[in-house]
């Protein structure tokens, strides 16, 4: 695995060869990245600025903690760029993951007071994890896009991995010689190998605990151990509300955001359970036009009158007979399947 001391010259080289803006995006929380950063800046006499709330937040706590390195006068205030040359300028960011509201994705949508033009150049200093290179890649294409030139792991040596490798934790566990052993980050996988380099170096098995997302480790005489397990995922925001939306919620708006709703009002006589009023049929969002429901009402009526033939009075019962109705109609004619709401009224 290549050292972090070889990231300085690749930087440096970057900032020698770029004619205006340098925009680096990077974890708020890679300090050391963010030094490298900041001596290049200063060595090629450009101003600094933090842009996003928690790459400013993290970089004022490591700069009291003595973490990072700050020359005076070398980070100003994203406003002061106004006034710079444009080969004076680096904008240290959020975004190297693709994430949709952090910085360097709203300047690759045109959503951000930081306007890419023709010449700039970003730096994504990260690795790509998993899972993100949708997220990355249409990043990258949105900052091509502008006439940004896009430098990342893929093409120039600006960032290497701070997990250690096999090799590395065997050193580190052969050093600490550990009593117990928990893995931490990464999957299943990654946390069962990181268990056996433990067995091998002498931690003995029934010491070693893989634990999830929510589970209890006691550490008790000097033993670690599984004692229980407590709710532990993700906590939806909606609003002012904190926790209140549920998967269900969430499963009702992703249908009615990709199949839109149909309402269908009937009135019925409570005694007989035969029809006095409707159907009525509206959609919203479906695709489908209100006209074509006039060829399912007749089915429905046939279902209902059928239904009220049976003794089958009751609302609820009706209503799903409505809604498996219209939801078969839908499917064979459309194959969607759009939210179906069925309001049943008793006179």
């Amino acid at each position: 695995m290549p050292p972090e001391r070889d990231i300085s010259n690749v930087l440096r080289n970057v900032f020698a060869n770029a004619d205006k803006r340098i925009i680096v995006a990077s974890f708020a929380s890679h300090v050391h990245r963010i030094q490298q950063i900041l001596d290049a800046a200063h060595e090629y006499g450009r101003r600094v600025a933090f842009v996003g709330r928690s790459m400013v937040r993290n970089m004022g706590i490591a700069r009291d903690l003595g973490y990072l390195k700050v020359p005076p006068g070398l980070v100003v205030d994203v406003k002061a760029l106004d006034d710079l040359p444009d080969d004076e300028v680096v904008l240290v960011c959020t975004g190297s993951q693709g994430e949709p509201m952090a910085a360097l994705s709203r300047m690759a949508n045109r959503d951000h007071q930081i306007r890419i033009v023709q010449g700039d150049t970003v730096i994504l200093a990260s690795s790509l994890i998993p899972g993100n290179e949708n997220a990355v890649y249409r990043v990258i294409n949105g900052l091509t896009r502008w006439g940004a030139n896009v430098v990342h792991k893929g093409n120039a040596k600006v960032h290497v991995s701070g997990h250690a490798s096999a090799g590395e934790l065997l050193y580190f566990y052969n050093i600490c010689k550990p009593k117990n052993l928990m893995p931490v980050h990464g999957e299943w996988r990654h946390l069962r190998a990181n268990a056996e380099l433990g067995v091998l170096t002498g931690v003995p098995p029934q010491n070693i605990v893989i634990a999830e997302d929510g589970v209890v480790v006691d550490l008790v005489d000097g033993r670690a151990k599984i004692v229980g397990k407590v709710q532990a995922g993700y906590v939806y925001v909606d609003g002012l509300s904190v926790g209140d939306v549920t998967e269900t919620s969430l499963k009702d708006r992703r249908i009615l955001g990709d199949e839109g709703i149909i309402s269908v009002f009937v009135v019925v006589d409570s005694s007989t359970g035969k029809i006095t009023g409707g159907p009525h049929i509206q959609a919203r969002g479906s695709g489908i036009d209100d006209a074509r429901f006039a060829d399912v009402v007749p089915r429905i009526q046939e279902v209902l009158e059928k239904s009220a033939q049976d003794g089958v009075v009751e609302p609820h019962q009706l209503q799903q007979l409505v809604r498996r109705t219209l939801g078969k109609w839908v499917s064979d004619h459309y194959r969607r399947r759009p939210m179906i709401l069925p309001v049943v009224v008793e006179v």
